[in-house]
């Protein structure tokens, strides 16, 4: 009997670390989603900010002169497959697939980097030929907003790339590991929504005007 009490009083100690693990990995991606709505203010300011510059050329590009919608489609497409490649990462990581979801990470990883790669060549592009951000006010807040979301992505593929070390030393045996995926889940999904949005308002109504 006393056997039985004590494989009780241990099971009941584990359900209770269990659920203290699922509180504060709850709490903390509870957290995320609330640093994400700053980092919504954060854009909306961006836009707002862009839809009001960015007919002060003063004399010089306008949109239409210097996007090249093929290019930016390419990096679109780049961007939402990463944002593809990284759902299969987090099914294989809820299947207990370690290797599955650093291969998919890696995958993400390839795509990100050649949109970060494409957007650095745009801009390196667009300053040589005498379209730098201090030309206009049209230039200025186009590359605030697109190279804030540029940052952003960068620290995406940090942050992508300190998981995988992670999972190479630990695995998805730590408690914490599937929630930290989760919250860079999180955040690639909102960045990939927020280029959409730059697309969307930046380059395609840039051109049509």
């Amino acid at each position: 009997m006393s056997t039985s009490l004590a494989s009780a009083g241990g099971h009941a100690g584990h359900d209770d670390h269990h659920d203290h693990h699922h509180h504060i990995n709850a709490n903390k991606i509870y957290g995320f989603w609330l640093y994400l709505m700053t980092d919504l203010i954060l854009f909306g300011t961006l836009f707002a900010t862009y839809a009001v510059l960015h007919v002060g050329t003063a004399g010089g590009p306008t949109p239409r002169d210097i996007f090249e919608l093929d290019f930016v489609l390419v990096e679109t497409f780049l961007l939402l497959i990463s944002s593809v490649t990284f759902g299969f990462a987090m099914i294989a990581a809820h299947k207990g697939n370690v290797s599955g979801v650093k291969n998919w990470l890696w995958v993400t990883f390839a795509f990100g980097a050649g949109f970060i790669a494409m957007e650095l060549y745009e801009f390196n592009h667009l300053i040589h030929a005498g379209h730098g951000p201090q030309v206009s006010a049209f230039l200025s807040a186009f590359f605030t907003l697109v190279g804030t979301h540029g940052l952003h992505v960068t620290v995406g593929l940090i942050w992508i790339l300190l998981m995988i070390v992670h999972l190479s030393r630990h695995g998805l045996s730590q408690p914490a590991t599937l929630m930290r995926l989760s919250c860079l889940s999180l955040f690639w999904h909102f960045l990939d929504i927020v280029w959409i949005c730059v697309y969307t308002m930046v380059y395609l109504t840039g051109v049509a005007q």
